[in-house]
């Protein structure tokens, strides 16, 4: 899906996002997350072990929101993983120089992230909310 020209603006700005996934059980489960505009797509990132992955293995379906004050956007729809360790190791480095500057960014990707295990998380958007963006 081709975001509209004001939702990507919006997204562009390195906000918190709250990430939404299934449980077995069928109840969400959410994490903030830091995320990145990739095309239309939307890139995140976790770590092997953490209950989003677990659970976007066993169903692709997710939702995204985005918030600053009353304004928000909400995304809807099916994740790819990506476990390719080159890959997610750029991807999460990528996004902590989004989120923390270059310089802490890398540090926090040397020292932290690359002893992990991590796994790009590619979010194909269905369906976009929008509330206040005008």
């Amino acid at each position: 899906m081709q975001l509209q020209e004001k939702v990507r603006a919006f997204l562009k700005e390195p906000r918190f996002g709250v990430f939404a996934t299934s449980k077995r059980d069928g109840t969400p489960q959410q994490s903030v997350v830091w995320y990145d505009l990739d095309g239309d797509d939307i890139l995140m990132n976790t770590a092997v072990g953490r209950a989003k992955n677990s659970n976007l293995r066993r169903d692709s379906r997710a939702s995204l929101c985005v918030a600053d004050d009353y304004r928000y956007v909400t995304l809807e729809g099916a994740v790819e993983l990506d476990d390719d360790p080159a890959t997610a190791q750029a991807d999460i480095r990528r996004l902590a120089i989004r989120y923390r500057g270059e310089e802490k960014g890398n540090q926090q990707a040397d020292t932290v992230y690359a002893k992990q295990q991590r796994v790009t998380i590619r979010f194909k958007v269905e369906n976009v909310i929008v509330y206040q963006l005008d």
